[in-house]
């Protein structure tokens, strides 16, 4: 690999991890820089070492929060579990299966939840906790097995669509739901590195090169996220959910 593509890939890698502390959505720049810089490599290849980078930035992130913001640990455990179970699901299924089955849900996903965040501009802003006992675990636990299911096989907008969740169908704030979607984002990528690492594709250490500049963005990142509350996060929610949604159309169009 060429200098300049190692600083490229670090770059990329460094701002995926700021937006992805804020709201989620990094792999929406780190994969595809991957797959620019490396694309003599095999796919299955790419996925695992994208993880690499991806679950010790979202861990700085979530140290930053927890420091700050106290996330929902009960709520964690029952997504956590199912989450990782579906990643590692995923992750054995992520090179048989091709991602343009994938595109066209997403895009109709994504686009119904910028429209629903849109449309209700105090959503998310204070926490109105939805359902209660079992009714509430079962929904996290379905949400956590179906979203890291999506992680380990495809990725973009992982977090994206935990932190919708634990706002729109839960009921937290923002900023609440952020910090706890990222340790359940830490779950998921866990399963999927052990899936990639026992087929051996993984490239360590090109992922923990990455790792360092994704640290640093994620730490920054949640930091800002911190210091401007739920207001700061939905407004990059929105935004990013947006970019989401052009760049996988692109793709699927691109691609058909």
């Amino acid at each position: 690999m060429s200098v300049a593509t190692a600083i490229f890939l670090a770059l990329a890698a460094g701002f995926a991890g700021f937006v992805d502390a804020i709201a989620g959505g990094g792999g929406l720049i780190q994969l595809p820089a991957l797959l620019i810089g490396i694309s003599n490599k095999p796919l299955p290849m790419i996925l695992g070492t994208n993880k690499v980078p991806a679950i010790l930035g979202t861990s700085s992130s979530a140290i930053a929060y927890f420091r700050k913001v106290r996330p929902d640990l009960h709520a964690t455990l029952f997504m956590a579990i199912p989450a990782f179970i579906g990643s590692v699901s995923g992750a054995r299924l992520a090179a048989s299966v091709p991602k343009s089955y994938f595109q066209p849900i997403i895009v109709l996903l994504l686009i119904s939840v910028a429209i629903y965040t849109w449309k209700k501009p105090h959503l998310g802003m204070h926490e109105n906790l939805r359902f209660t006992g079992k009714v509430r675990n079962y929904l996290l636990a379905g949400c956590g097995l179906v979203i890291g299911f999506y992680d380990g096989i495809f990725g973009p907008g992982t977090g994206t669509f935990l932190v919708f969740i634990l706002v729109g169908l839960i009921g937290y704030h923002f900023l609440k739901a952020s910090a706890t979607a990222k340790l359940v984002n830490i779950s998921t990528n866990l399963g999927a590195i052990i899936s990639f690492q026992i087929t051996g594709h993984i490239w360590w250490r090109l992922g923990l090169l990455l790792a360092i500049a994704n640290i640093t963005g994620a730490t920054l990142g949640a930091r800002l996220a911190i210091r401007g509350g739920s207001p700061l996060v939905r407004k990059a929610f929105l935004i990013i959910t947006t970019i989401l949604i052009a760049k996988v159309g692109y793709d699927w169009l691109t691609t058909k």
